[in-house]
């Protein structure tokens, strides 16, 4: 046999078993495992493999203001009973700094509330308790790592019942600012304070409310967000305290009276409804809602 014959029967014997080998099947018995396919495939025919991630357990997802509607029912009714009094009540919140400042008694001697202005300040009190309420829950959640379970199942509950007692505290310390008023000041300065404090509240919520909506979003910042949240309620109340300092005032033993007055009616109740809070989380906690 001529040499040529010899090349071209083997150069067709190869080229045949080569593409018998690239159609065979090649995997008769089966597909290998993610660890045969990589150390068989990857060095045989260097085709990439696919490797199916190994699925974990369903974890279930921590429920919160954002995500319970009656909660949300409740915030969006305060924030809408602000703009609807607002078409009405617009010049109350224009004033604001005029009515968290102003000691002058002139200009109170001819002022009257109106219908309108009662209106906005009524809706401006509630969102503020309601902004507090939330702020509140998402601090005990921070503070209270125990309570973590019932926040999570009562969310709107604990967020109902704060939001209760921050109007319940209002209503206390407008009765306690409303008698010291009228026993130791005369009707202008009696009303020069308390006016001082209803706009002091009603700003507090207007400012808190972006606060605890970054809350709602990011609660990975809850620290910092609260902490931003106790510093405008502090400013607020060194607000009030300032102009009730100047609306007292009258001599040096007056302050004397004022140091009591600051420990008897500003710091004690807020130890007061701190101690509140705690104990009624624990009944909440208490009836395994």
């Amino acid at each position: 046999m001529p040499a040529t014959a010899h090349i071209a029967d083997t150069l067709t014997v190869t080229a045949d078993s080569l593409e018998e080998a690239y159609y065979a099947p090649q995997y008769l018995d089966g597909f290998p495992t993610a660890a045969a396919a990589d150390s068989v495939l990857g060095t045989m025919n260097g085709l990439p493999v696919m490797e199916v991630p190994a699925a974990g357990e369903a974890q279930p997802v921590a429920r919160s203001p954002l995500h319970d509607t009656p909660s949300m029912v409740l915030l969006l009714l305060g924030v809408l009973a602000v703009a609807l009094s607002y078409h009405t009540g617009h010049k109350y919140i224009e004033n604001f700094f005029h009515y968290m400042f102003s000691t002058r008694r002139r200009e109170n001697l001819f002022e009257d509330h109106t219908v309108n202005e009662t209106s906005i300040q009524a809706a401006l009190v509630a969102n503020t308790c309601i902004v507090e309420g939330f702020i509140l829950y998402f601090a005990m959640q921070l503070l209270s790592p125990a309570m973590a379970p019932s926040l999570q199942h009562g969310v709107f509950l604990h967020v109902a019942s704060y939001s209760a007692l921050a109007l319940g505290f209002y209503v206390v310390q407008w009765l306690v600012y409303k008698l010291l008023g009228y026993t130791f000041l005369d009707n202008v300065g009696a009303k020069l304070w308390i006016d001082g404090f209803k706009a002091c509240q009603s700003f507090l919520g207007l400012v808190l409310l972006p606060v605890m909506v970054l809350l709602m979003l990011y609660p990975a910042s809850g620290k910092l967000l609260l902490t931003v949240a106790a510093s405008l309620y502090l400013v607020a109340r060194l607000i009030f305290v300032f102009k009730g300092f100047r609306i007292f005032y009258g001599n040096l033993s007056s302050i004397v009276y004022f140091l009591l007055y600051l420990c008897a009616v500003e710091m004690v109740p807020l130890a007061l409804v701190a101690e509140l809070t705690y104990w009624i989380s624990g009944i909440l906690q208490s009836i395994h809602i």
